[in-house]
């Protein structure tokens, strides 16, 4: 009776062993899969070779960006630094001729104006009248163009990433999660081990398209302010030199001051 008993627990217990040993042999194969590190850089080498692509591209759009946030700042802080100077020289009782004599062999903005204006009343023959305030004011406008997209070159490109960006870490990782279905196609099972490895380095894609995108558009509408915070400088210069030659021909000293030069 007793022997009865024992053979049959010792066939139950075999039966659930054997019952359970798919799922125990299935929880290993699911460690098996799993790869062992899924850091950026172990996705990015395991990845697609357009979805790598994709990646590449991106950091070196992030590259450009900062490298043009650098360039632009501390080109557009010299060019400020040096208008403002050139404003306050203008701010003092001076006349054209000084003022250009001043100015003579800079290639700032401000002087530009300035040798400009001094350049068609050379071309005047130092005759004041309201042809020649025409005249300048139509140089000086023409300066003011060509200085702005002289400063403001390079920003499109900021523009062109922060728009594009997130459109191509989009793509990357399409084509990544495209990837990844093929694989289980072909692998014939929808284990997560399989699936998951792929879908993370397609996500790398677009995480990516993000960190190249968000600072170029914050970088950009800085860049805009503080290039249209230059433009009025630029504008407040003009205004400066359209007065002094008012002031002199008022005066009757414009003829004088050219002659002086």
């Amino acid at each position: 009776m007793r022997r009865n008993v024992l053979d049959v627990m010792i066939r139950w217990c075999s039966a659930i062993g054997v019952a359970a040993l798919p799922g125990a042999a299935q929880a290993a194969t699911d460690v098996a899969l799993l790869p062992r590190n899924l850091s950026p850089w172990n996705m990015f080498v395991n990845a697609d070779v357009v979805v790598q692509g994709v990646m590449v591209g991106l950091a070196f759009a992030s590259l450009v960006t900062w490298t043009i946030w650098l360039a632009k700042t501390v080109e557009i802080r010299r060019k400020t630094a040096t208008a403002k100077r050139r404003l306050s020289m203008l701010e003092t009782d001076i006349v054209l001729a000084k003022a250009e004599q001043e100015s003579r062999g800079g290639n700032d903005a401000v002087a530009q104006i300035i040798q400009s204006a001094a350049r068609e009343a050379s071309l005047s023959g130092g005759h004041f009248d309201d042809g020649l305030k025409e005249r300048v004011a139509l140089r000086l406008e023409r300066v003011e163009a060509a200085m702005s997209r002289q400063i403001a070159r390079g920003t499109g490109v900021l523009a062109t990433i922060g728009a594009t960006a997130p459109f191509v870490g989009l793509f990357g990782t399409v084509w990544g999660i495209m990837n990844s279905f093929i694989g289980i196609s072909e692998a014939k099972t929808t284990n997560l081990a399989v699936v998951a490895p792929g879908i993370a380095e397609a996500l790398l894609a677009t995480a990516l398209g993000l960190v190249a995108a968000i600072p170029a558009v914050v970088i950009y509408n800085h860049l805009t302010r503080t290039i249209a915070a230059h433009r009025a400088l630029l504008g407040d210069a003009s205004a400066l030199v359209l007065l002094l030659i008012s002031r002199e021909g008022d005066r009757g000293s414009f003829r004088l001051a050219r002659a002086a030069e």
